[in-house]
């Protein structure tokens, strides 16, 4: 097959792949707003446990709402794979050669779709829950934009490297965290070097190169982990 016509064909594979899992996640609507409900509750309860001090919950805001965002991130990921996993459509996708890769990409990109944008779209509202200046809003809302593909990308070879455990939650917490400190660490590290006078290109710069980096080993990594999980 021509370059052309095989790069055609995994880009139509691609987009329908997408098309396949949002339908899919749309059904479990009650999901979704579980997943938004709680990085929302996560982020609204720090405030009532400090003093009221305008001061400190702008000097917290970033952090909260990363950690809120990572929680929320690994409440979604057990579902990415395990649903497949259990009626065959997964070991199918497997069979498909050449379309199998295409077709994994389109499964990441829609978990971020429904879960990790969503989150950022909200986060403007829980910074001006915690007293952030505009310009600290808007660097929070570009790091989630970088960072939380990422951490999707991370949950996914943790999921599909849970899978033999049936998706257990715990397993996947347990792998997850660690892996995404870093990504949390230059998250807030953007908004905390704002507020400084520092300037937040560098860490959204690590953050950019960890997008690229997961982009080009993640999906790699998750179709290994799966064909050793399904053999």
């Amino acid at each position: 097959m021509p370059a052309t016509v095989q790069g055609w064909h995994g880009a139509a594979v691609l987009i329908e792949a997408i098309r396949r899992d949002l339908r899919l996640l749309l059904r479990q609507r009650s999901e979704l707003w579980l997943v938004l409900l709680f990085f929302v509750l996560v982020a609204s309860l720090f405030p009532l446990a400090l003093q009221p001090e305008p001061r400190l919950l702008a000097a917290i805001g970033g952090g909260v709402c990363w950690v809120a965002a990572l929680l929320a991130v690994l409440l979604s990921m057990p579902r990415l794979f395990a649903s497949d996993a259990l009626d065959g459509t997964l070991e199918q996708m497997l069979l498909a050669r050449s379309a199998w890769m295409p077709m994994l990409y389109g499964k990441l990109i829609a978990h971020w779709l429904a879960s990790g944008l969503p989150l950022t779209l909200i986060a403007p509202l829980i910074g001006l829950q915690y007293n952030l200046d505009t310009e600290a809003i808007a660097i929070l809302v570009l790091a989630l934009l970088i960072g939380t593909p990422t951490l999707s990308l991370m949950g996914a070879i943790c999921a599909a490297l849970s899978l033999p455990a049936r998706g257990d939650g715990a397993l996947l917490a347990l792998l997850m965290l660690p892996l995404t400190i870093p990504v949390l660490v230059f998250g807030t590290g953007a908004v905390e070097a704002h507020a400084a006078g520092l300037g937040a290109q560098a860490h959204l710069s690590l953050l950019g190169a960890a997008l690229l980096l997961a982009l080009v080993l993640a999906p790699w990594a998750c179709s290994a982990a799966i064909r050793i999980a399904l053999e």
